[in-house]
């Protein structure tokens, strides 16, 4: 699916957040996008929700109720939702932790797009970051510029002790401080 100016994500966005809303399903903007709405740079990927394990198959029923094309790819932490020509990840698993209810009672209602809804906090956010930084996957471009951005939103101890055990993240965090995005001295 192609969609360079974003118009298509933003208006599945919209929809897929206002049908979980409608639907009564807890859940929260997440990823790029949720980095978008507390002021980081738009992300050209797909858009990312959370919703908690035990309501992930409500919300599959809820939006595809709502008319949206809903898929189950063999991953087993998430769905996909297909909108307006553009993927939308329904998440119930970030970096392996299971989405629960404290993390989506941390979330920070606003309006997005003209549309009130929750966006998870920028250190939740951050962390998800950090915790996916893998062998595999060791793109910091997908870091850098939400850390940079939202750098005063972040608890960065809150940040390093949750990712602790990644050392890309912890070397990643120490990249942060050396560049004097995420506080504290860098140290060898």
């Amino acid at each position: 699916m192609s969609d360079p100016d974003g118009a298509g994500r933003r208006e599945a966005l919209k929809r897929v957040a206002v049908s979980l809303r409608e639907g009564g399903v807890g859940f929260a903007l997440a990823g790029g996008y949720a980095g978008w709405a507390l002021g980081g740079p738009e992300p050209e990927n797909d858009v990312d929700f959370v919703v908690t394990e035990t309501d992930a198959g409500r919300a599959a029923e809820v939006l595809a109720a709502a008319g949206l094309d809903v898929a189950h790819p063999p991953e087993d932490w998430l769905f996909k939702v297909y909108s307006d020509g553009a993927m939308v990840d329904v998440l119930f698993r970030l970096a392996s932790e299971t989405v629960d209810d404290e993390l989506l009672g941390r979330a920070v209602e606003q309006e997005v797009l003209s549309v009130r809804m929750p966006v998870v906090d920028a250190t939740d956010l951050i962390i998800g970051k950090l915790a996916a930084l893998n062998e595999h996957a060791c793109d910091l471009s997908k870091v850098l510029p939400t850390a940079r951005a939202l750098r005063e939103k972040i608890d960065w101890p809150r940040a390093e002790a949750a990712t602790a055990d990644n050392d890309l993240a912890v070397a990643c965090l120490f990249l942060l401080r050396r560049l004097r995005v995420a506080p504290g001295s860098p140290t060898p």
